[in-house]
């Protein structure tokens, strides 16, 4: 009797382990996905020194739409600063209005962009629906996951002072 408890306890940890590697199977591409869509927002913002209010409009839709990302799309959060400091909104380097022209901007630390040279700080973060669902019960877990990268502005901008080193 006992090694029939035995047996049937390790088919039942076995299964769940099956299950939970098969759940985080999915994780990695979609990791991968965030990896990569943190490494193009990058590319755009050092591009321009900034990532206009268009461009992410459009990069948080593209990314809304993804499979696994559909479902928790609220979730989802870039950050495009000039400091590490996320929770401040006077460093974002995402502008609230879209201008052709920020020279007339009073303060240089008003412009949405930077001079060349300078660190453009890249945060996406997101949440994985973790879900497991065992003897009709569903189990389900909520990680938060984030990817950052710091990237240097490559466009020389005439309205703002330059230090050369």
């Amino acid at each position: 009797m006992q090694g029939i408890a035995k047996a049937a306890l390790i088919t039942i940890l076995s299964s769940i382990i099956i299950v939970l590697l098969t759940n985080m199977a999915f994780f990695f591409p979609w990791y991968l996905t965030l990896v990569s869509e943190t490494y193009y927002v990058s590319q755009v913002a050092a591009t321009d020194n900034y990532v206009s209010r268009a461009t992410y409009e459009d990069i948080k839709d593209s990314l809304e739409e993804r499979p696994i990302f559909k479902k928790r799309k609220d979730d989802i959060k870039i950050w495009v600063h000039k400091s590490t400091n996320y929770s401040f909104s006077g460093d974002s380097a995402i502008p609230v209005i879209d201008d052709s022209d920020y020279s007339d901007y009073a303060y240089d630390s008003d412009k949405p962009y930077r001079q060349r040279g300078e660190p453009i700080h890249v945060k996406i973060a997101a949440v994985y629906p973790l879900s497991v669902k065992l003897w009709g019960k569903e189990y389900s877990r909520d990680i938060p996951v984030s990817f950052e990268i710091t990237t240097t502005g490559l466009k020389h901008y005439k309205d703002l002072p330059y230090y050369e080193n």
